[in-house]
Parts: structure tokens; C-alpha cells; sequence
């Protein structure tokens, strides 16, 4: 009525109202969630388990001697393989109230166990790289599919208009194995694939406007080239939605240019807080300042914001794990045990959800004589934050720490687990695909129940 009688200011208001619904909304949670956002910290490469969170005498013991029969055969990407048992080198301690083991590479994160649950049972499909990654991203070893950040937004949406729902940080200048693949939202719209951040000015690509124009102009550039993407879309079919995307991806860069600025300008931040994160050493500020922009980020309301340490794969050691292990270990540990401390002290480690772990682990027999190959069936992540209970072990890998044995955990029940603590069923969200159901876990998996205590 208000339309028609020429008075349409209510029906503007409207409109606006249901915009912003559709922006900030995705479905109902199935379950009380007890996180609202993830930081998923990404090494790239495999970092190893038993020279960080899982201590092995027996490997120790053996060391020297093929794998015995008990334990193997393994297959790797070199094939079927028995090389001579690598003990580690490391010093270890039990740290915090919960006696949790952590070796002398991880110092800072150690001091973090009673906010941490360790995950020793992990496994998966992937004995490459490319697959190893895809298959942590996105629960299938093919390419194709949606990432779980995709997932996510599409089912929760944002909290945030003005900033994306799902951010990438990697540490350039290398690029994570299947780059954007890796945050693709596959057969699903592309407006839920992930926005790509950098440790480099200006972090956000292609946001700032050339030159000396005016708000003004911008927005009837941008309504100008909306009009004309509309009509082209009206000429597509439904299903090519990448055009669509692209309308959203504009309107949404304009909201930004007011925004993201601010969200990504440390400046604000004290110089205790950047010490925390290791912004004061040149070892550990590149990830440090990633870390901090994490923080910054799901405090202005992104849901999900992954970020890769060691991109181009730095944690594979296949020769040398001394060394490899010893610089990515002091580059990481500082800053991830200040993004813990620091959610935490600021009260927003209870509603985000930190994820900390690598594509697979290494394994226990040694390669070039001085490192260890890939080993999908047995490694070790951490979670913190989001409703998990810290101080606590759950599962265990065999007394050489090839296999996952007790309370195993395939990254379909990580990805599972996930989004339970999200509030979303994974046999419930469902996207339809060319007639076909498609659930973000493949349907299968279940939560470990465990983590919550």
C-alpha cells in the first residue's frame, strides 16, 4: 500500500532489511553451537608428530632397525618401502595442570596445553601433497569439491556485511599446493569461496580505487557495471553462477573500501600485543602479524579465516628434519601460542574455535637418512577455544607412531567435529547438485564427542 500510494520509504526500509538477511543469514544451527568462528592454522607440508606432540621411547629404542613386521607394510608415494626406524632428537616435558607431553620445539605453545586438546589419532587418504591438502580442505582427496570454509559460510553466513565471510592468509611469496583451489566453494556459488588476504601492502588486492575518485563516482561506476552484469546474467542459465558472484564480489569490494582498511591496520595495536605475537623478531613476525590479523578479523565478525604457515610445502622434511623442523617451529610456535593467549584474555577464545595441523604427519622410518617421508595413517592436530575442553589427550598412534590406533579419527570426523561445535549437522546441510544431495562430509563422519568434555 505504502509503494503504491507513492510513499515508498517503507518498502525501501524493507528491502534493505531483507538484503541485509540475506547477507548475514545462512541456515538455522542444527544444535546450540559453542562456536561462532574458526581459525584454522594451516602447516603446510606435514609437520611431524612424534617430534612434537606424540612421544615415542620404542622408536627411540629401535631405532636403527627396519620396521618390524607388526607395524607395516606402509605405502608412500616412492611405493612400498622398510627403510631403518629415525628416533628423535628432542627433549621432552610434560607441561601445564594436565601433564600434557610437548616437545622442546614448541616452548611457547606448551605453555597453552590447559587450553588445548591434543589429537593423536588423526588419518586420512591423501600420500601426496596435492591430495593431502585437498583432502584437509575439502574431505575428498579429488579436486572439485567445496572447502569446509565454503561450507561453512553457506551455512551460517556472516556476521559482518562489510568484510567477507571466509579469509585465506598465506605467507607470500610461496603459494599453498592447489593455491585457490584449496578455498574454492566447488559446485556451490561462487560468492561462499574464500577472500584472499596477504602479508604484504596493500594486503587486499584490487580494493582501492585509482587515482582521486570521488565516493560518489565509484558508486555509479559500480551501479553502472551492475545494471550491465544483470542483464547479461538474465541471458545465463542458473547454474553458471560465477557472474552472480562477481555482482556480489563488486558490491561487496565497495562496503570494504570502508571496512577491511581498518580491520587490517595494526597500528591500533599495542607494542605488548605485538611482542606476544613475535612482530619483534624477524623469525616469527611475518606469522605473527597473520596471526594477529586472524584475531583482528573474527573480532569484526568473519566466520572462518584459515591461514598457511609454510606454504609451498616447508614442513616436508624429507631429508634434514633437524633443520626444517627447527626453523618452522620457531617461526610458528610463538605466534600461535599469542593468538591463543591473546583470544583468550580478550574473552573470545570461548566462541573461536583455533584448529592447528598440517595435510598429514612424518613418518617413523627414516628417509635420506636424516628425515621422514609422508604418513597419512597416523598424525597428531590440536583444538582450542570454541566449547573444547583443554588439557587433554585424546587417541593414540602405535608405540612407533605409524598407525592411529585408539579413539582413530579420519579428517571426514575432523571436518564433522567441526561443524558440530559450529551448531551444524553435517547429514543436514545439504546442497543440491545436478539432482544429487551433496553434504560437506561426503555422508559420512561423526563428531568426537570427546573434545567437549
Amino acid at each position: 500500500m505504502l509503494a503504491t500510494a507513492g510513499a515508498g520509504f517503507g518498502s525501501i526500509a524493507l528491502s534493505g532489511l531483507l538484503h541485509q538477511e540475506k547477507l548475514l543469514g545462512g541456515e538455522t544451527p542444527h544444535r546450540v553451537p559453542t562456536a561462532k568462528n574458526v581459525i584454522f592454522l594451516f602447516m603446510e607440508g606435514g609437520p611431524s608428530a612424534m617430534d612434537l606432540f606424540d612421544p615415542k621411547p620404542k622408536l627411540r629404542e629401535l631405532a636403527g632397525q627396519p620396521l618390524p613386521d607388526s607395524f607395516g607394510p606402509i605405502i608412500t608415494p616412492m611405493g612400498e618401502y622398510n627403510a631403518p626406524l629415525l628416533a628423535d632428537l628432542r627433549k621432552w616435558k610434560q607441561h601445564g595442570e594436565a601433564g600434557t607431553w610437548v616437545s622442546d620445539w614448541l616452548p611457547h605453545i606448551a605453555t597453552c596445553v590447559d587450553d588445548i586438546a591434543v589429537i593423536r589419532s588423526l588419518h586420512g587418504n591423501g600420500l601426496n601433497h596435492s591430495n593431502g591438502v585437498c583432502q584437509m580442505n575439502t574431505c575428498s582427496i579429488r579436486g572439485g569439491r567445496p572447502s569446509l570454509g565454503s561450507w561453512v559460510s553457506y551455512g551460517l553466513g556472516t556476521e559482518n556485511s562489510n568484510l567477507p565471510g571466509f579469509v585465506v592468509i598465506e605467507d607470500v611469496p610461496n603459494r599453498v599446493f592447489n593455491k585457490s583451489r584449496n578455498w574454492s566453494a566447488g559446485f556451490m556459488p561462487a560468492v561462499y569461496q574464500g577472500t584472499a588476504l596477504y602479508n604484504e601492502d596493500p594486503p587486499i588486492k584490487n580494493l582501492t580505487p585509482a587515482g582521486a575518485i570521488t565516493p560518489v563516482r565509484q558508486q555509479s561506476k559500480l551501479d553502472l557495471l551492475s545494471q550491465i552484469n544483470r542483464q547479461h546474467a538474465e541471458k545465463l542459465s542458473k547454474e553458471q553462477s560465477e557472474l552472480e558472484a562477481r555482482i556480489e564480489s563488486f558490491e561487496l569490494a565497495y562496503r570494504m573500501q570502508q571496512a577491511a582498511p581498518e580491520a587490517v591496520d595494526l597500528s591500533a595495536e599495542t607494542q605488548e600485543t605485538k611482542t606476544l605475537y613475535g612482530m619483534d623478531d624477524d623469525a616469527t613476525k611475518d606469522f605473527g602479524k597473520n596471526c594477529l590479523l586472524a584475531r583482528r578479523l573474527v573480532e569484526r565478525g568473519v566466520r572462518f579465516v584459515q591461514l598457511y604457515h609454510g606454504c609451498g610445502s616447508k614442513w616436508d622434511a624429507h631429508q634434514n628434519i633437524e633443520a626444517n623442523h627447527t626453523k618452522n617451529c620457531k617461526a610458528s610456535d610463538k605466534p600461535v601460542a599469542g593468538l591463543i593467549k591473546d583470544l583468550k584474555r580478550r574473552g573470545l577464545l570461548e566462541d573461536t574455535l583455533v584448529i592447528w595441523g598440517g595435510e598429514f604427519g612424518r613418518t617413523p622410518m627414516s628417509e635420506k637418512g636424516t628425515g621422514r617421508d609422508h604418513n597419512a595413517y597416523g598424525f597428531t592436530m590440536f583444538m582450542a577455544g570454541g566449547g573444547v575442553k583443554g588439557g587433554q589427550v585424546i587417541g593414540s598412534t602405535d608405540e612407533v607412531g605409524l598407525h592411529a590406533v585408539e579413539d582413530r579419527m579420519h579428517i571426514k570426523d575432523l571436518h564433522t567435529t567441526i561443524l558440530h561445535l559450529l551448531g551444524i549437522d553435517n547429514m543436514e546441510l545439504v546442497y543440491h547438485h545436478q539432482g544429487r544431495p551433496e553434504r560437506p562430509t561426503l555422508n559420512e563422519g561423526s563428531p568426537m564427542l570427546k573434545l567437549l568434555g
